[in-house]
């Protein structure tokens, strides 16, 4: 593989980092309104206790996204392993930088961020199948008390 192709790949690999990092925050966001707007209108109607469990389920089954969700964006302070990451480059002098940059593996910082960007795309798309789960929990709820069922 030629240093123009490795480096094509680094910058996809980044940028597809970027786009879950994205994905990931606008997901968070809508959950944490979806919890936010359930909890709203729980509060200000008469419930049945079927409401309440299979509501009170839905949230808890938003509460899991929220957290996968929030695992998928958590910084990694450890950096990439042996490599370092953004701490190493704390630790070092101006020369030490210099120096690393010039024997720096870009095969393998390409297999280190596509790892990370595996990782965070399996935790986005279980948040995501666990987010359709609530929807369908929270809608069944809302069935239950606007038809008055069991």
């Amino acid at each position: 593989m030629s240093t123009d192709e490795l480096t094509a790949a680094h910058a996809e690999v980044r940028a597809e980092i970027t786009r879950t990092d994205s994905k990931t925050g606008l997901l968070l966001a809508f959950v944490g309104a979806v919890m936010a707007g359930s909890w709203s209108t729980a509060k200000d109607l008469a419930l049945t206790l079927p409401a309440y469990i299979v509501g009170g389920a839905g949230l808890l089954v938003l509460l899991a996204a929220a957290g996968l969700l929030l695992q998928a964006v958590r910084p990694n302070i450890q950096g990439g392993g042996a490599r370092g990451g953004f701490v190493l480059w704390a630790t070092l002098t101006p020369q030490q930088i210099a120096a690393t940059a010039e024997t720096r593996d870009l095969a393998a910082d390409v297999v280190g961020l596509s790892r990370i960007a595996v990782a965070k795309y399996v935790l986005l798309r279980r948040a995501v199948d666990l987010v359709l789960a609530a929807g369908a929990l929270l809608l069944i709820a809302a069935l239950i008390v606007l038809g008055g069922a069991l």
